[in-house]
């Protein structure tokens, strides 16, 4: 069943092309963390454009179980009294952070250092993921930590009462782990550091500096190196949160492979650790073009327009790239099927320990909608079939993801035959508008009884 209700199967039928303007929710990896440093802040601060899916409203109930004051002033406009570093009070109650393995593990590191005691929880598939690497690294700190076998949540955080300063190499590409440690460092004395050997998504630095933290970021033979200088004040700010280009992924992918289609995805962040799909995507021959290019809040923001692609051609999408675009492979294959050739994924094991195996979901869906895909621990390869040649009339598995839902949806609107997934509910939790957003734009999607 979907994480927050019974189960809506949908099915995508093909249609006719996708034409207009996507406008598409705002950036759910800063809108969790303008609410945590927010929560981390004394004063108020001001959200615009704060995406209302699921995960990110678990973090805000989070932040007030913590003690913060968080309002909903309506139309995406929100605001955090915050309560400091160091001031989280102890929630009475279990924290349910639903399907976000964002939200809980950042939450964990922001309350990570405070000497509070703190229970988190969620749904079936965030109960099944593996937090240790996660509270590995806080255990430095003086964190203490008891869960069920694996590290899995259920899981009972006890705080650090006299943290301290932590180096920390982080041993996988994750942008989760490394904020999840600067978190923690706010509230620890002397110096945090973090390296990382492969970049990932910076919002955390960029916004840990906006809001006055001491922070300096090193390019070194070693990797990237961040040093943080524990037990600032925070200065609350006023931010205008982009639009999501994980969600901008599903618009254009749909807008490459269905016929004539011509679709404007306007004012999409483009920080380069996050833009990697559709520098991907131009790489493979797509119509795909950035408008009006401009600055906001201290991040790069385009408009997008995609334009239907029957030329598309597999590639070897760089293993180096894969962590600027670690959420965007199940709609990657989906349009690699519609391209010539094989497409080549390596390096993206963290694709399988996500809301599910995700490597695992699509190739079983793919090869139901009759396309070859092969597949190892950390990589796995899509054979294209070209323009209008791929079969699809199955029906796929979910598994509580919401972007192996939507990936299947998009397949739909270019296969022979229509494509259906056995649960939608959980598209709730990051793109809550999609299914209008994506029939306003002319795709045929419909919901069935369960």
């Amino acid at each position: 069943m979907s994480s927050h209700g019974a189960p809506i199967p949908m099915t995508s039928r093909p249609c006719g092309p996708l034409s207009g303007q996507a406008a598409v929710p705002g950036d759910k990896s800063i809108s969790h963390r303008s609410l945590i440093l927010g929560a981390l802040s004394v004063g108020k601060t001001e959200i615009s454009g704060l995406l209302e899916g699921q995960d990110v409203l678990d973090t805000a109930a989070a932040m007030r179980a913590f003690g913060a004051e968080v309002t909903d002033h309506g139309g995406g406009n929100w605001s955090v009294h915050g309560v400091g570093v160091g001031g989280f009070a102890e929630p009475e109650q279990v924290i349910d952070c639903g399907n976000s393995g964002t939200g809980v593990r950042l939450i964990m590191g922001a309350m990570a250092t405070s000497p509070i005691t703190a229970t988190f929880s969620g749904d079936a598939s965030l109960n099944g993921r593996p937090m240790a690497r996660v509270t590995d690294p806080l255990a430095l700190f003086g964190t203490r930590s008891y869960g069920r076998d694996g590290g899995r949540l259920p899981m009972t955080l006890v705080g650090a009462k006299n943290p301290v300063p932590v180096e920390y190499k982080v041993p996988m590409p994750s942008a989760q782990v490394k904020s999840a440690v600067l978190l923690a460092g706010l509230n620890a004395p002397g110096q945090t550091v973090v390296i990382e050997a492969e970049a990932t998504r910076d919002h955390t630095e960029r916004m840990l500096a906006g809001f006055g933290a001491s922070l300096t970021v090193e390019e070194t033979d070693a990797g990237r190196v961040i040093t943080l200088t524990g037990q600032p004040e925070l200065k609350p700010q006023k931010i205008d949160v982009p639009r999501d280009p994980s969600s901008a992924a599903f618009p254009v992918c749909a807008a490459l492979i269905v016929p004539g289609s011509d679709v404007l995805v306007p004012g999409i962040g483009l920080n380069p650790t996050r833009a990697g799909l559709f520098t991907t995507l131009r790489d493979m021959g797509a119509d795909l073009t950035y408008e009006n290019e401009r600055t906001e809040g201290g991040e790069p923001v385009a408009d997008l327009r995609a334009r239907f692609s029957p030329n598309l051609k597999g590639i070897e999408v760089p293993s180096a790239r894969a962590a600027s675009m670690i959420d965007e492979y199940p709609v990657l294959s989906v349009v690699a099927a519609f391209a010539e050739g094989q497409t080549v994924m390596r390096g993206v094991k963290e694709l399988r320990v996500k809301e599910s195996d995700r490597i695992d979901a699509m190739a079983v869906g793919l090869r139901a909608n009759g396309i070859t895909v092969d597949e190892g621990p950390d990589w796995w390869t899509v054979t294209g079939r070209g323009h209008g040649k791929v079969p699809g009339g199955a029906t796929c598995a979910s598994h509580l993801d919401h972007r192996i839902a939507m990936s299947f949806l998009v397949l739909g609107m270019a296969a022979q035959s229509a494509v259906s997934i056995d649960d939608g509910g959980p598209i709730a939790t990051s793109f809550p508008i999609f299914e209008p957003l994506m029939t306003g734009l002319g795709a045929a999607l419909e919901r069935s009884e369960a």
